[in-house]
């Protein structure tokens, strides 16, 4: 189990330092989601702090183990000891040393070594398991990121759309004007709805630079230069079961993995404490030397200890009601935990089914809607149509337009969220 942790730690770290160059974001880039991942796990703060929880867990797991080995001390001592002012005895001062190295070993315990080795190693699993879980929302972040500037740019490019449209029509109500055959209100008209499509395109274009900023914090790149994101969110109908949703939730969640971990390690903690009752044999074996000027006394010993714990003030009894108390409230919270992935994965699966259901709902009006444009444009430049006609029948299709895209990002989103509460990180 250390080799491969120590193995794992190992390539996260290469990952970090020496594949970074190749995810550096440069001036003109394209980008695509899978990228935009890559370059999150490398840079992002939540991921470096996972990693680095396993590193101190690891620590933890030695600082245990740590007493299956011996412990060795040296204590070196000097004084320089001179006649105490009111002696009537006359003396010099002189030099006193000490030198002593002292071994200790625990040579039976009754497993509470072997007990803190396993609580140890279970907690940096939960550690592990952690990493995965800080990994999995980084991810779906970026991709929640990604489609919602995917959503921007594309309702950036409809809202120009919409603009050449007014533009195009202001055009042609102007050249009626101008050989009489429609009035001056239709000028008008066609300039104040230009002037709201240019405002409305306007605001899409801040949209989608807030929503490059969101995605660089996604990604956990400050101060990303430019680059470009040319996809465009594409409908893929994905096909699973609320049950299967579920089942793999309950398998792949790795906080629960976590949990599961952490329970374990409070249950061998009660077994330790329950073991603060029983004695330690322990051996110690020591030489040094002692003296001053004049003499000099070498000295050793060896032997064996062996500690009862008799009475301790009741510390071990509470110790143990407090591990209980620890574990109880723990598995409720467990308990709760499961409840909140039932909750996550349901509510995921049901705003991907809306969401789905929108989209083609969505198709069905801009299809109508852009047959509207083109009739009431007809019937206008025929001279049989309205200004007003016309104008709506644009509005209407701009408006489709978003809804669409609307359902479009959602249903992206939904995903995402769905893979996520089921403890998908890809």
């Amino acid at each position: 189990m250390f080799k491969k942790v120590t193995f794992f730690l190992f390539s996260l770290f290469l990952t970090a330092s020496g594949a970074f160059a190749l995810e550096e974001i440069t001036a003109g880039d394209t980008l695509n989601l899978r990228r935009c991942i890559d370059i999150a796990r490398q840079n992002h703060p939540a991921i470096s702090a996972a990693q680095y929880n396993i590193l101190a867990g690891e620590s933890r797991i030695g600082q245990a183990r740590a007493g299956y080995l011996p412990q060795l001390t040296f204590q070196s001592g000097y004084q320089r000891v001179g006649p105490a002012q009111l002696s009537s005895i006359p003396s010099d001062p002189y030099n006193y040393y000490s030198n002593m190295l002292s071994l200790n070993q625990t040579l039976f315990d009754f497993g509470k070594t072997f007990n803190q080795i396993q609580i140890q190693r279970l907690n940096t699993e939960s550690a592990e398991a952690d990493f995965q879980d800080v990994s999995g929302y980084v991810i779906f972040g970026v991709k929640q990121a990604y489609y919602v500037y995917l959503q921007a740019k594309m309702s950036a490019e409809v809202a120009a759309e919409t603009v050449n449209k007014f533009q195009r029509h202001m055009e042609i109500a102007t050249a009626f004007f101008e050989t009489g055959k429609r009035s001056k209100i239709d000028v008008t008209s066609a300039e104040v709805n230009l002037s709201n499509a240019k405002i409305n395109s306007l605001k899409a274009e801040n949209a989608l630079r807030l929503a490059r900023i969101n995605l660089n914090n996604a990604m956990g790149m400050k101060n990303a230069p430019a680059y470009r994101i040319n996809e465009d969110l594409v409908y893929k109908p994905y096909d699973i079961t609320l049950a299967q949703a579920l089942r793999r939730a309950h398998e792949a969640r790795p906080d629960l993995l976590s949990t599961a971990k952490k329970k374990e390690a409070l249950e061998k903690t009660v077994v330790l404490n329950q073991k603060g009752y029983l004695p330690v044999l322990s051996g110690s074996a020591a030489y040094g030397y002692l003296g001053n000027d004049h003499k000099t006394d070498e000295n050793w010993n060896i032997g064996v200890t062996l500690t009862f714990p008799l009475f301790t003030g009741f510390s071990t009894k509470y110790q143990i009601d407090e591990a209980k108390a620890n574990l109880n409230a723990f598995k409720a919270n467990e308990n709760s935990l499961l409840q909140q992935v039932s909750l996550e994965v349901e509510s995921a699966y049901l705003s991907l089914k809306e969401a789905g259901e929108r989209i083609g709902a969505g198709e069905i009006i801009v299809r109508q809607a852009e047959e509207n444009v083109e009739l009431a444009t007809g019937r206008y430049e025929a001279g049989v149509g309205s200004s007003i006609e016309i104008t709506d029948a644009m509005i209407v299709l701009n408006n489709a337009k978003m809804t669409y895209i609307t359902a479009l990002a959602d249903y992206h989103i939904a995903l995402a969220n769905l893979e996520r509460a089921m403890g998908e990180s890809k």
